[in-house]
């Protein structure tokens, strides 16, 4: 089993930053894919940030250029530094992995539990 864990979530006025964490445990053979999704009140979960094995990354144009996100490979963490908050970057943040399971041939996605982030004006 795979798990995933955020942390780093928390209240922070407008213009503010925050860096979320995201920590992947268990029987892992490699990480593909790491990314941050967030779901606002009322709203549809949306991706925010993915970066791939090789260090390529992509980024949500509501946060492009105020985000960056990184993953410390050898501890199978995923970072993702938000700069110049604003308060429709409210929500919870989900971790998301494509993971490739110890014995396993092809990768599964596993979701964290979230982490809220509230931004007041």
């Amino acid at each position: 089993q795979v798990q995933l864990v955020e942390s780093g979530g928390g209240l922070v006025q407008a213009g503010g930053s925050l860096r979320l964490s995201c920590v992947a445990s268990g029987s892992i053979f490699r990480i593909d894919v790491m990314g941050w999704y967030r779901q606002a009140p009322g709203k549809q979960r949306e991706l925010v940030a993915v970066i791939i094995s090789g260090g390529r990354t992509n980024y949500a144009d509501s946060v492009k250029g105020r985000s960056t996100i990184s993953r410390a490979s050898a501890k199978n963490i995923v970072y993702l530094q938000m700069d110049s908050l604003k308060p429709e970057d409210t929500g919870v943040y989900y971790c998301n992995d494509a993971v490739v399971a110890t014995g396993a041939r092809m990768p599964r996605i596993y979701w964290g539990q979230g982490t809220q982030v509230t931004v007041s004006s």
